[in-house]
């Protein structure tokens, strides 16, 4: 779907939206569009189930998800402006934080800010929204 001024983004390569929500918007066109990818928790787009393995394994599927949505946009990890990290228990930071610097790398890092929050859906311990912006 889209209008004048938003396209909705979407990927097979990342799980569908479980909501009345896109897995991304894009806003404007061409240098300086802005893209919004919608939360992402550690669900295989395969399988629609969460990933195994702990804390570490759910925050790489779901920067692996942010970056098929960026893929499907034209983008990658390096055109992320913007994160924001839900957590659902705080202790979890600094393994988090191991694998998002895996993805991360540039000269110029995404601002961030990182919240323990009451829940997250699906009983997943990470989510992670992103706002990128086109060259």
């Amino acid at each position: 779907m889209s209008t004048a001024a938003q396209t909705a983004i979407a990927t097979t390569s990342a799980p569908a939206a479980v909501g009345p929500y896109s897995q991304a918007v894009s806003t404007g066109a061409g240098s300086g569009a802005t893209v919004y990818i919608s939360g992402q928790v550690p669900l295989d787009p395969a399988t629609g189930e969460l990933v195994d393995g702990g804390i570490q394994a759910q925050a790489e599927r779901v920067l692996n998800n942010i970056g098929a949505i960026l893929e499907a946009a034209g983008l990658g990890y390096e055109h992320v402006v913007k994160t924001t990290v839900l957590l659902a228990d705080i202790a979890d930071f600094a393994a988090v934080n191991e694998v998002y610097a895996r993805f991360f790398t540039g000269a110029v890092l995404p601002a961030r800010a990182a919240f323990q929050v009451a829940a997250l859906p699906l009983g997943a311990g990470v989510e992670i929204e992103a706002v990128a912006v086109r060259p």
